[in-house]
C-alpha cells in the first residue's frame, strides 16, 4: 500500500508539473467576482445618469438627446469614461487576486506562458474594442453592448487554451448572451450587466471554490 501511494504521489507531482508548464493556473476565482462588481455598479452609473431603470421600454437607454450635459459630461464621453473606469477596475482587480494567489503558490506571474495567454486574449479584445468604436462612430449605439459580450466571449474562449479550461464555458455563455442582444436592441444594457456581471460573479465564486478553498 505505501508504494501505491508514493506511485500515485508521483504521478499527482508529474501531472501537476505537466499542467503548470502547459496552463497559467494562477487565475483567479477572486478576479472574477470583482470584475462582475464592478461591472453592475458601471451599470447602475449609467442608470442613474439617464435616469431609467432597467427593462424600462418607454425609452432606448442610448436614444437620449444628443445636447444631454449631465455631471459635467455629454453621454456618449460618460458612456466611454465609464465603461473605461469598469475596465480599469476590473483589471486591477484581476492583477491583484492573481498575483496573490500566485505568491501563495510560489509561482511566477510573468513568463512566457503568461504572455501567449495575455496575447490571445488580447487579440479578440482589440479587435472588439475597435469594432464597438466603429459602431459608436456611425451612431449605431444599440449594436455596442452585444457586440462587447461577443467579442469578450471569443477572448475567453480564445484565451482558454493557455489557462484553466473553465473559462471556455464562460465564454460561450458571453458569446450566447451577446447573440441574443443582438436580437433584442434595446434591453443590450441589461444583457451585458448580466454578462459581465452576475455571470461573471457566479464564475468566479464557482472557481473559487473548486481550485481555492
Amino acid at each position: 500500500m505505501d508504494k501505491r501511494n508514493e506511485h500515485l504521489e508521483t504521478l499527482s507531482e508529474i501531472r501537476s508539473l505537466m499542467e503548470r508548464s502547459s496552463r497559467f493556473i494562477s487565475l483567479s476565482g477572486l478576479s472574477g467576482v470583482a470584475a462582475g462588481v464592478f461591472a453592475l455598479i458601471g451599470a447602475a452609473m449609467v442608470y442613474f445618469y439617464l435616469e431609467i431603470t432597467p427593462f424600462e421600454t418607454k425609452r432606448l437607454y442610448y436614444a437620449v438627446d444628443p445636447s444631454r450635459i449631465k455631471w459635467g459630461m455629454d453621454y456618449l464621453t460618460f458612456f466611454l469614461v465609464d465603461a473605461a473606469l469598469v475596465f480599469l477596475f476590473a483589471l486591477a482587480g484581476g492583477i491583484f487576486f492573481t498575483t496573490r494567489k500566485a505568491k501563495k503558490k510560489g509561482q511566477k506571474i510573468w513568463d512566457p506562458l503568461t504572455k501567449r495567454l495575455v496575447i490571445n486574449t488580447a487579440i479578440p479584445l482589440i479587435a472588439g474594442g475597435l469594432y464597438c468604436l466603429g459602431l459608436l462612430y456611425h451612431n449605431m449605439f444599440g449594436l455596442v453592448a452585444p457586440s462587447t459580450l461577443i467579442f469578450y466571449g471569443l477572448a475567453c474562449i480564445n484565451g482558454s487554451k493557455y489557462t484553466l479550461t473553465d473559462i471556455r464555458y464562460l465564454g460561450i455563455c458571453e458569446i450566447i448572451l451577446g447573440v441574443i442582444a443582438i436580437f433584442n436592441i434595446g434591453y443590450g444594457l441589461e444583457f451585458w450587466a448580466f454578462g459581465f456581471g452576475f455571470l461573471h460573479i457566479i464564475y468566479g465564486l464557482v472557481m473559487y471554490y473548486k481550485y481555492e478553498k
